[in-house]
């Protein structure tokens, strides 16, 4: 198996809290790891009928079936059991008793807040890293790792087709998810938004122009917006701004949860189709983002990851914030140095002087080999991200 880097923080949270509620996107890796980590706990899934009905009607013969302490999949299947784990910490408040994953939010997120306030420490996982993948002697070219994309099934064994694979995935949550929850009447629709979404990847979310192309309100494109996102199949990158300025746009971004999947929904097939793909570019910024954003999940320590853009033009594609210290990053899919890289970085320093002055540290991620300056500006290979962005630190603990 290949190991997961949330694993040490999962374990401190279940020597912490009486539960821990591990949210990601389908078939991420959420029950291997629990199981991995916790081999002697009673284990309930959900999505099994009989467990779920026992679940929902009895939930003290439940607990007896499933003692404590347990892991329960799948936890949007019965919300309502959320109510009864309630119950029974606030009876024994030990800790690690419950270890609840859940693959969608809606209305799972709510029910947790309500129920188990206070009582369970929520966790968020995406698909496998590049650094994970490092760690086990994985190591593809970039068109390859961009179509292959991150989900562990495809690294089980190999001779898996990853178009099969994601198609599957795809159809598979809008059956399971979508359909279940009866979020959406036009099924039809909301693929075909979901095809346009991923042909603007990177790209400012405007919601009235995919209402015209999709043929529904500009209300109901942020509704399906929001139930993508709380399904994990995007993530929106807010913007940053150093004032309330007007000049500054203040609209996300939006990047899908994993390259495959998204290649899917291209079109994109194989290696080779990626790399004439005019969407490259945009392909592989979405996967150097997720990159940031999975370190920070990682870790549990909070990455404040934003994009900039002003009504000028000028436009870095990933900045983080670390206090009042600032870094910018530039993401380029090529694989040689050029100057038209860094323009951004020396623009940005040089029209916000006031912030850090010309020390705001900048780095172009890219394909090729790493270069610590060139012309005041670090280049470096796609497949270090995470080191960008590792900052594991202690944190605070209260002792008396």
């Amino acid at each position: 198996m290949i190991k997961r880097r949330i694993s040490q923080d999962l374990k401190i949270g279940m020597e912490e809290y009486p539960a821990v509620t591990l949210f990601g996107p389908r078939q991420c890796g959420k029950t291997t790891i629990a199981k991995e980590l916790f081999p002697s706990y009673s284990y309930a899934n959900l999505e099994d009928s009989q467990t779920r009905l026992l679940a929902e009607t009895d939930y003290q013969e439940f607990f007896t079936k499933f003692p404590e302490p347990v892991i329960i999949d799948e936890i949007q299947r019965v919300p309502e059991l959320l109510s009864a784990i309630q119950v029974r910490i606030d009876l024994n408040h030990k800790a690690g008793q419950y270890l609840i994953t859940g693959s969608q939010q809606i209305p799972l997120k709510n029910a947790v807040a309500q129920s188990l306030a206070g009582r369970t420490l929520v966790m968020n996982m995406l698909p496998l890293s590049l650094a994970e993948l490092s760690d086990a002697g994985i190591n593809l070219d970039r068109d390859t790792q961009l179509v292959a994309g991150f989900m562990p099934f495809m690294y089980k064994e190999k001779g898996h087709a990853p178009s099969d694979y994601y198609r599957s995935y795809i159809d598979t949550y809008l059956e399971r998810d979508i359909a279940g929850i009866n979020a959406v009447q036009d099924l039809s629709k909301f693929r075909i938004f979901l095809t346009l979404l991923a042909g603007r990847v990177g790209q400012l979310v405007n919601n009235s122009s995919l209402s015209v192309e999709v043929g529904v309100s500009s209300t109901t494109i942020g509704y399906w917006l929001s139930i993508l996102e709380a399904s994990h199949i995007i993530f929106k990158l807010q913007p940053w701004y150093a004032s309330r300025s007007s000049q500054v746009v203040k609209t996300p971004k939006v990047y899908f949860c994993d390259t495959g999947l998204l290649a899917s929904l291209l079109g994109i097939e194989t290696p080779s189709q990626m790399l004439r793909d005019p969407l490259l570019g945009n392909v592989f910024e979405n996967m150097v983002v997720l990159e940031a954003l999975k370190e920070s999940l990682n870790s549990t320590v909070a990455k404040n990851l934003y994009f900039f853009r002003n009504s000028n033009g000028l436009e870095i594609d990933l900045l983080e914030k670390q206090g009042e210290f600032l870094s910018l990053f530039e993401i380029k899919s090529g694989k040689s140095l050029d100057k038209k890289f860094i323009r951004s970085i020396k623009n940005f320093r040089m029209h916000y002087p006031d912030l850090q002055g010309n020390d705001v540290p900048g780095t172009v991620i890219y394909s090729g080999e790493d270069v610590p300056s060139f012309d005041g500006v670090s280049f470096v290979n796609y497949k270090k991200t995470a080191s960008l962005f590792s900052s594991r630190k202690e944190k605070f603990r209260l002792e008396f």
